[in-house]
């Protein structure tokens, strides 16, 4: 489609964008937290995919490693609402305050609700784009996963009402991304990525993904000054019993100025989503950089079927 570009990706993400001719047009909308003065985070999302005639959503809170609050629907009616204006998918509700910059999220049951407004720290970074990487096998995630997928660490702030009645008060970091291109899982036979974010302003997105065509990479550095490409990642990760939880991980991450960032990182809690033919699992963890500095964030994997493996 001629009015494709990246520009009106850039400048409508939040809203509603057509593509019939892609079968598998998808937009969607992720926000992550962890807290660790109440022990308390959560992964939530919402997908589209407007030629499927499919909507999908989860919100799925926990405190000290056990749930809270678990809601996942992965096909529901399509609708074109999107979170700006804002959009309501299942009772939970995604409404822009300020464009690219602020959108408050609420989950309304009778035994649970949450009111969180996430709010940028730095500018949303694309990391399909600025990260890059003209050395890696192929470009799947690209091509069969996001056109345009901008991240952002944002300040998190809000509270939780439990069905005893407490009230919980969220004052954190996270990270949210938006998406706009295919979502193919297919294309991929494997991927695994950290999010961390640091005490001393570091934070990263580190994607690798494994295809029949070699690997694929989507990764962005932010120093706490600016937004940079990675120029290499090392990782090493130690899986459980079953192949698909990370029991510990290593990354070595060297910026696009030759800096090295070293950390290690171990899981707090994790949950499996079902895509059909493909599984994601969410893992909050906690990460500590070679100096001791403290990070907190998501690790996430994604599998094929029938199983491909976990890359290692």
């Amino acid at each position: 489609m001629s009015e494709l570009t990246l520009e009106a990706m850039q400048r409508d993400c939040e809203k509603l964008i057509r593509n019939s001719e892609i079968r598998k047009w998808n937009q969607s909308y992720f926000f992550n937290f962890y807290d660790r003065h109440t022990g308390c985070g959560a992964f939530i999302r919402m997908g589209f995919l407007q030629n499927l005639g499919e909507s999908n959503c989860w919100a799925i809170f926990f405190r000290d490693g056990k749930p809270l609050f678990l809601r996942s629907n992965m096909n529901l009616p399509y609708t074109e609402d999107r979170p700006d204006p804002g959009v309501t998918l299942a009772g939970i509700t995604f409404k822009i305050e300020k464009p690219l910059q602020s959108c408050r999220v609420t989950v309304a049951h009778e035994d649970f609700s949450a009111d969180l407004v996430w709010d940028q720290l730095f500018e949303l970074c694309d990391s399909i784009h600025v990260g890059k990487d003209d050395k890696s096998d192929d470009d799947a995630i690209g091509r069969e996963l996001s056109f345009y997928h901008p991240e952002g660490v944002c300040s998190v702030k809000g509270a939780l009402r439990l069905k005893n009645g407490e009230t919980v008060t969220i004052d954190t970091t996270g990270w949210r991304d938006i998406s706009a291109g295919p979502r193919n899982w297919s294309g991929l036979h494997h991927y695994r990525l950290v999010w961390p974010i640091f005490d001393n302003g570091m934070a990263c997105v580190a994607v690798h993904g494994i295809t029949d065509h070699g690997h694929s990479y989507q990764k962005i550095l932010h120093d706490g000054t600016r937004w940079m490409a990675i120029d290499r990642m090392e990782e090493e990760i130690e899986y459980h019993e079953d192949g698909v939880r990370f029991k510990s991980g290593h990354w070595k991450i060297w910026d696009e100025t030759g800096r090295l960032w070293d950390f290690t990182g171990k899981p707090m809690f994790h949950w499996h989503y079902p895509f059909d033919t493909f599984m994601m699992v969410e893992q909050m963890m906690e990460f500590r950089l070679a100096d001791g500095t403290l990070g907190y964030g998501m690790g996430e994997g994604g599998f094929n079927f029938p199983w491909r493996g976990n890359g290692n």
